[in-house]
C-alpha cells in the first residue's frame, strides 16, 4: 500500500511502521507526530472509502469520534485559564438547569470525570433530539443522576459533550463548533470541525465497521450501566449521514485530521502554547478519578475529561481514543503531541489495538534513541 507525506530523518521509522498498519486492519488512515513543536511527520495512505476508489489523502477528514473529548477538554481549559470557569464550582453555577433533579452541587470536575452519575439519558430520546443539540441538553439538566454521583466512574459516551458544550456556550456565547474554529484549530492551522460545512463534505473518509467494532458496546448494554449507548442508540456508520456530520456533538462527532490532533496535543506541552498556561494544564490533567469503570470492568483514570491511561503512552501522557482505532494524545515528558485517523473501525477487546500500538511504541523507541 503506498504510503505518502514526510518525516524527519529521526523520525523515518514511522513510515514502516505505518505500512505494517495496513496489515494489521487498515484501509485507510493518517499518522502525525509534533515534537517539541515542531511537526515532524505526517504520513497518510490507503483508500477514504469501502470500495477503495478514492485515495486517502493529506486534507482526509475522517469521524475520529471519542478523539473529540479531548479537544473538548482543552476548550474547556481555555475557560478555566482565563477565570471564566472553576473545575471544582458546581456545574450549575454556569448551567442553572442543571441544579434539577438534586445535581445542585455536582462540581464541574466531577461531571468531566464522568463520576456525575449522567452518563446517558434516563428519558427516550432519537437521533434528531441529539442532532439539534437542546433537546438532548434540556433532558440531560432536567434528569436525576442515574446512580448515586461519585460512587463510581462511568463513562458518559454522548453526555459528556453537552457537559462541555452548554456551560461554554452560556460564558462564550458561541457554539462548542464556533469556539474550536475560532480559538483552537483556527490559530495552530489545526484541521478539525465540529459542525462540519457542507462544502467540507468532498474530503469526509467512509466509516466502514470492521470485525468486533460493536463488541464492546454489546457487553456494556447488556451490563448493568447500559445508559450511555441507549437513547439514543447510535450505528458505527453513523458517521456517514450528513445529518450526523453537520451536528454538534463534541463528545463524538470531530472531523479531522491526524495532523490536526498532533498539532493541538504538540502544542499544549510545547512549553511555548497558544492555547493554555502550564499552570491550566496541570489543572485539567491532574487525577479526578482512578480505578475501575463500572460500565466495562476496566480501568479508567480521568482529569477533567482527559484520559490519563493512555494505550501504549507513558505516565503522565494525557488525551483520548476514539471507538474503532483514531487516537490522539500528549506526552508532556517526551515533550511530544501524536494524532492517527483511521476509517477501518476495528475491536480488541481489552487488548491494545495493534495499529496503535506499532505506531506509539514506533514514536517512543526514536525518542529514546535520539537521549
Amino acid at each position: 500500500m503506498s504510503v505518502q507525506g514526510l518525516t524527519t530523518a529521526e523520525f523515518a521509522p514511522l513510515r514502516a511502521a505505518f505500512e505494517d498498519c495496513f496489515a494489521l486492519g487498515q484501509h485507510g488512515g493518517s499518522v502525525s507526530v509534533v515534537h517539541r513543536g515542531a511537526l515532524v511527520a505526517e504520513l497518510w495512505g490507503g483508500f477514504a472509502d469501502a470500495a477503495a476508489t478514492r485515495p486517502w489523502q493529506q486534507d482526509t477528514l475522517v469521524n475520529v469520534w471519542s478523539c473529540t473529548k479531548g479537544i473538548a477538554s482543552v476548550a474547556m481549559a481555555m475557560l478555566v485559564d482565563r477565570g471564566l470557569i472553576d473545575y471544582d464550582q458546581p456545574m450549575a453555577r454556569y448551567w442553572p438547569e442543571f441544579a434539577a433533579g438534586g445535581k445542585g452541587d455536582l462540581t464541574v470536575g466531577e461531571c468531566l470525570s464522568h463520576q456525575g452519575g449522567v452518563d446517558g439519558l434516563s428519558v427516550t430520546m432519537d437521533l434528531a433530539g441529539l442532532y439539534a443539540g437542546a433537546p438532548y441538553a434540556e433532558a440531560l439538566a432536567a434528569m436525576a443522576p442515574l446512580w448515586p454521583p461519585r460512587s463510581l466512574s462511568v463513562y458518559h459516551a454522548i453526555s459528556l459533550g453537552s457537559l462541555v458544550a452548554e456551560p461554554l456556550r452560556r460564558i462564550t456565547g458561541q457554539s462548542f463548533g464556533a469556539f474550536l474554529a475560532a480559538e483552537i484549530a483556527g490559530p495552530l492551522g489545526a484541521d478539525m470541525f465540529v459542525g462540519l460545512p457542507e462544502a467540507e463534505e468532498p474530503r469526509v473518509a467512509e466509516i466502514i465497521e470492521g470485525r468486533g467494532a460493536a463488541d464492546g458496546i454489546a457487553a456494556v448494554l447488556a451490563g448493568p450501566h447500559p445508559q450511555a449507548w441507549q437513547n439514543p442508540a447510535i450505528r458505527p456508520v453513523e458517521p456517514n449521514t450528513r445529518t450526523w456530520r453537520a451536528a454538534e456533538i463534541p463528545g463524538a462527532n470531530g472531523q479531522a485530521t491526524a495532523k490536526a490532533l498532533a498539532l493541538i496535543y504538540g502544542d499544549v506541552v510545547s512549553g511555548a502554547s497558544k492555547l493554555l498556561s502550564a499552570q491550566a494544564l496541570a489543572e485539567a490533567t491532574k487525577v479526578r478519578f482512578d480505578g475501575v469503570d463500572a460500565a466495562h470492568g476496566g480501568p479508567a483514570a480521568y482529569g477533567a475529561g482527559f484520559g490519563l491511561l493512555q494505550q501504549g503512552a507513558r505516565a503522565g501522557s494525557f488525551g483520548h481514543s476514539g471507538w474503532g482505532g483514531s487516537f490522539g494524545f500528549a506526552d508532556p515528558g517526551a515533550g511530544f503531541g501524536m494524532g492517527y485517523t483511521t476509517n477501518q473501525m476495528l475491536g480488541f477487546d481489552d487488548d491494545i489495538d495493534p495499529r496503535r500500538k506499532r505506531l506509539v511504541d514506533c514514536v517512543y523507541a526514536v525518542l529514546d534513541g535520539l537521549n
